[in-house]
């Protein structure tokens, strides 16, 4: 597929993609005699992966990394688990801290709901 079609299928934009292209993110990307772009599944597949990278806040320069690794090859599966571990204890941590955060959100919510209810409040919760 061309990068249109691939843009379309991926929902990141052609320009992205020529972006990440360029910056090595996408790996060896194949191209036709003309020199025009072109994609398979197994693409669709990887970018769906730097695009869950990405969602959980990655840096740009890690999935570039993490992108070098795998086109270097199997003897990288060991540096590549190391990236990623990393970036899940990373995750972890993050999930933690906003779970924190929507704890004490539901409890200021709770607050509003009596308040509004006219119920007495045992705290106020001005915070």
């Amino acid at each position: 597929m061309n990068v249109k079609e691939f843009s379309v299928r991926t929902g990141i934009s052609a320009h992205t993609l020529r972006y990440y292209d360029r910056v090595g993110v996408l790996g060896q990307v194949k191209r036709r005699s003309n020199g025009h772009r072109y994609f398979n599944e197994k693409d669709l597949e990887w970018v769906a992966f730097v695009q869950r990278l990405k969602d959980t806040a990655m840096p740009l320069e890690q999935i570039q990394q993490y992108a070098q690794l795998r086109e270097a090859g199997e003897n990288t599966l060991q540096a590549r688990q190391l990236l990623l571990s990393a970036h899940a204890e990373q995750l972890e941590q993050q999930l933690a801290v906003q779970q924190q955060h929507m704890s004490k959100l539901a409890q200021k919510l709770r607050w509003y709901d009596d308040q509004l209810a006219g119920l007495p409040s045992s705290t106020n919760i001005l915070d």
